[in-house]
């Protein structure tokens, strides 16, 4: 037998401003994956490894300014998205 449960949620202003926040973020790393993978392909390269991807995409890019803004959100949303 399987349940199933449906759910409506309804954030307040903050909860909605912290969900787009980590949202934009997942979007960001995903396509910056994305793109070093694709890169990596086309250029005949063996293919990048999950945690060398995080290094790349995710580590490195905290510690740049551009990308600082990365580190306002948790972790595990950023590598589940690299993950999807």
């Amino acid at each position: 037998m399987q349940l199933r449960y449906n759910f409506r949620v309804y954030p307040g202003p903050g909860q909605s401003a912290a969900l787009a926040r980590a949202f934009g973020c997942a979007r960001v790393v995903f396509n910056d994956g994305l793109r070093a993978r694709q890169e990596s392909h086309a250029a005949r390269l063996p293919y990048v490894t999950d945690t060398d991807l995080q290094k790349q995409v995710i580590t490195a890019a905290k510690r740049t300014d551009e990308r600082a803004w990365l580190g306002e959100v948790s972790s595990v949303v950023l590598v589940q998205s690299l993950r999807d």
